[in-house]
């Protein structure tokens, strides 16, 4: 059963019916650009996207509006997760188009690090419901916790300089 505001384990995770998106925020250590490189470089989201933990067999980013991108999965090949740039705003805003719905995330100053929040707007009650189904909320959790590792790690060697 998917969170929703205030309930459930899936701390960071919010389901919003009344506007159809699957809502997630993550702290991360480090600036908003280091971030938005994260995740618009291929060497950098190769690394943490598959919710698995497995590097990307390809990734393939054209950062520009109207730019695609291409993520394939070493599990699932022939299930390739790709969009189009909507809108770039470096270091502090993401949209795009993926899987008939829109993706925004949004890299906000937090203390010493980043605050992001992704949102996944689906177009109709019946294409959340799909999503949920689907189980893009809890894959999505695990790929941005990927992410909030890998970050982490990142900051951690770098404070070893």
């Amino acid at each position: 059963m998917p969170a929703s505001a205030g309930t459930g384990p899936k701390i960071g995770l919010t389901i919003d019916r009344n506007a159809n998106t699957i809502r997630l925020v993550r702290e991360l250590p480090a600036p908003p650009p280091a971030i938005f490189d994260a995740w618009t470089q291929p060497e950098q989201v190769s690394v943490w996207w598959d919710p698995t933990g497995k590097r990307l067999s390809e990734c393939v980013i054209d950062l520009r509006l109207g730019g695609s991108f291409r993520f394939v999965s070493c599990d699932h090949p022939e299930m390739p997760f790709g969009g189009v740039y909507r809108k770039i705003e470096r270091p502090g805003y993401l949209e795009f188009e993926a899987m008939a719905a829109t993706g925004r995330v949004v890299f906000e100053i937090s203390g010493q690090g980043t605050r992001m929040t992704v949102e996944i707007v689906c177009a109709s009650p019946e294409h959340l419901e799909q999503y949920l189904k689907m189980g893009v909320d809890t894959g999505t959790a695990k790929t941005l916790d990927n992410l909030v590792a890998y970050i982490a790690q990142r900051s951690d060697a770098a404070a070893r300089v």
